[in-house]
């Protein structure tokens, strides 16, 4: 199955004060799906492991052209589309009950070696991933984001039991929620439109703590970093955009 789709319902868990979806509930969804099909692709977890390999994301871009509200139903696709070195790319599209794009985003991956911890090359896999092409996605795909050295601190998280995921590190969309966290307290009120991109620079440990910087690029516009103080390395760079 070179698409895969699924419907999900935005509960009451899934919203804010104003009743639109937190943005990090998007990618909750999207590494459920994306789970799923690599299961079906032949590339799952159980598969993975065997060959002592590990999918690692490397950076997601997210334009939200409208947020999804409480009760709604939504049909989220995934598919893969092709590579670019050393990354796969996959992307989805999140529509409403019309057919109507209410979401894309994109995303880049890349095989793991976990005993010699270093990438692979995609072909790597025996069976290729399928390509997908011609299929619009995202323009401008999974954004790369430069280092800054103009950001303030904002806060700090200390990775906790809840963070960490079945590879032992803080999850992907657990730092979408840290994001969320540290921006201004009404950046997102009513906000229906806004885009999120952000590249996973390296992993957080259970107990490690991350401090967060934040800098206004413009009034619409906020860049993130996370660093480890204990060595200064950057965690995670992020920038959230919104369409006032």
């Amino acid at each position: 199955m070179d698409i895969l789709e699924k419907k999900y319902v935005v509960t009451i868990g899934d919203v804010d004060t104003d009743r639109n979806i937190k943005p990090s509930v998007l990618y909750d969804f999207f590494q459920s799906l994306t789970t799923e099909h690599g299961e079906d692709l032949g590339v799952g977890l159980d598969v993975m492991l065997k060959n002592g390999w590990g999918w690692v994301l490397s950076r997601t871009s997210l334009l939200i052209e409208r947020r999804p509200r409480f009760a709604e139903t939504l049909t989220i696709k995934t598919w893969p589309q092709g590579f670019d070195r050393l990354f796969y790319m996959r992307n989805y599209d999140v529509l409403d009950k019309d057919g109507g794009i209410l979401a894309r985003a994109s995303s880049a991956w890349f095989i793991w070696n976990i005993e010699r911890r270093h990438p692979m090359r995609p072909s790597s896999l025996s069976e290729p991933m399928p390509l997908n092409e011609g299929r619009v996605f995202l323009e401008g795909g999974a954004r790369s984001l430069e280092k800054r050295n103009d950001f303030v601190k904002t806060m700090e998280r200390t990775a906790v039991y809840s963070d960490i995921d079945f590879n032992g590190h803080v999850n992907n969309a657990r730092y979408i929620q840290w994001v969320q966290d540290a921006l201004p307290k009404d950046f997102l009120k009513n906000i229906a439109k806004l885009r999120i991109d952000i590249n996973y620079v390296s992993e957080v440990l259970l107990g490690e703590t991350v401090g967060i910087y934040s800098i206004p690029v413009s009034p619409l516009i906020i860049a993130l970093e996370g660093r480890k103080p204990a060595d200064n390395q950057t965690a995670f760079r992020a920038e959230v955009k919104i369409d006032g």
